[in-house]
């Protein structure tokens, strides 16, 4: 599989892949209102699985590199985790991209594939309180917030909200 946009090509997570998922995961500036650096072990573990193949059955995450089409570079990665019916969408960039469109090129190209290929039409996106820049993204994509869950976990010892987006395809 593969997804093309003006600007970006996203193709399946590979084990090629790994220092980039090791700097998305472990870098300050990307994962500060995401969670807490993980253990190498868990890390190591949350890669093999998003190295599973995917189908519209599957229980685990579909995790797409994001590569810019001009210089092959790959800058993030992106994906979706299906249950009941509905996606949850998720999307981490390198932050020297960051600004620049890619999220919502990526995001939306994800959402439009997911819909004419795999006939998912509802998606949810979790952010946490304050990480603004994701925030936009999702509503850049037609993505609306729907609820604020005070208290819904801990990065670096405080306690953060988490916003719940929601998009229905059309």
């Amino acid at each position: 599989m593969k997804i093309t946009t003006s600007y970006l090509t996203m193709v399946p997570l590979t084990a090629a892949d790994w220092p980039l998922f090791q700097a998305l995961h472990t870098e300050a500036d990307v994962i500060a209102l995401c969670f807490d650096p993980p253990t190498e072990a868990e890390l190591q573990q949350k890669f093999q699985h998003r190295l599973t193949p995917w189908h519209n059955a599957a229980e685990h995450w579909l995790c797409l590199t994001i590569i810019l089409r001009e210089t092959g570079q790959a800058i993030g990665v992106t994906g979706l985790c299906l249950t009941s019916g509905e996606a949850e969408v998720g999307y981490l960039l390198l932050p020297q991209f960051y600004g620049r469109g890619f999220g919502t090129e990526s995001l939306t190209a994800l959402v439009d594939w997911a819909k004419a290929t795999q006939d998912i039409v509802k998606f949810k996106a979790v952010v946490t309180e304050g990480n603004v820049g994701s925030e936009r993204v999702l509503e850049k994509a037609g993505f609306s917030l729907a609820a604020i869950i005070p208290d819904a976990h801990t990065i670096a010892g405080k306690r953060y909200a988490d916003h719940i987006y929601y998009h229905q395809a059309v």
